[in-house]
């Protein structure tokens, strides 16, 4: 994959000529009050300036989602959910559906979170339905996908890759494909301070887009594919300059402002 030539850097050019706008989305998972929130947003945005060639997303609780919208709005930092219910209304307590984001302005949904498939039970069927009701209420889906480090160790990151890619997407048509983001998120990397080398990193991204590519290759160019795992400043630039990396879903090198406009900061050098 090349670069595009001036007049657009910073945006992955796929070979059909197509661009990808690289995307950099902080996942706080179940950190800061409104308050914090309030405060982490007004040390951000004097940190990052909001230009075409990047997108910048966080992430946030559900008791958070209105003030970073409104504290965000304008300023080119999207506000993303951190999962949502399959369904558009019914007894399905504590949970929250699209319209219910959509209503408040969110701009997209984390969907498929390891630590949510681990400890909350999600599975891809129930996830295929989901990035479906996203793309259906306008909202922007990350689907996340990754294997342990026992599924690495037994040679096995492939099959789990393709189970996943394939079951989450297998509702959907070339055009919503198209429309979605995946995070790759080796789950040994996350919150444990283990990185993926720059091979392993890369040859798993571009799985991925291979697996959207033997469903529609015109989506395979068009989709992004993010990495996940223990990403912060000084590693950022490394990983963000891989030929099929899109961006990054940064968990706790997110929480502190300085630092995540680093990131933001290393995958514009990228």
């Amino acid at each position: 994959m090349t670069r595009r030539p001036a007049g657009a850097e910073g945006r992955h050019v796929s070979a059909r000529g197509g661009t990808r706008t690289p995307l950099i989305a902080g996942n706080w998972k179940m950190n800061k009050t409104v308050a914090q929130a309030e405060e982490f947003i007004a040390g951000l945005l004097p940190r990052i300036s909001a230009r075409a060639e990047l997108d910048v997303a966080i992430c946030v609780p559900f008791t958070a989602l209105q003030a970073m919208v409104d504290s965000a709005r304008g300023s080119g930092v999207e506000v993303y959910a951190q999962t949502m219910h399959e369904e558009l209304e019914g007894a399905f307590t504590g949970e929250v559906s699209a319209p219910m984001l959509t209503e408040l302005d969110v701009h997209g949904v984390v969907l498929g979170h390891s630590e949510r498939r681990e400890h909350f039970g999600e599975t891809d069927r129930a996830l295929a339905a989901k990035v479906g009701a996203a793309l259906e209420a306008g909202l922007h889906p990350i689907l996340c996908v990754g294997e342990t480090e026992e599924e690495r160790e037994r040679g096995e990151t492939d099959r789990k890759l393709r189970h996943q890619v394939q079951e989450g997407l297998h509702l959907l048509d070339a055009d919503q494909i198209a429309r979605v983001t995946i995070a790759y998120e080796p789950i040994w990397a996350i919150g444990t301070g283990q990185v993926a080398t720059a091979q392993q990193a890369q040859e798993a991204v571009a799985f991925v887009r291979a697996l959207v590519g033997d469903k529609t290759p015109e989506a395979a160019e068009a989709v992004r594919v993010l990495y996940g795992g223990s990403v912060k400043p000084d590693n950022a630039a490394e990983l963000l300059a891989l030929p099929d990396c899109d961006g990054a879903l940064v968990g706790g090198g997110s929480l502190d402002p300085e630092g995540f406009a680093g990131i933001v900061e290393a995958a514009r050098g990228a």
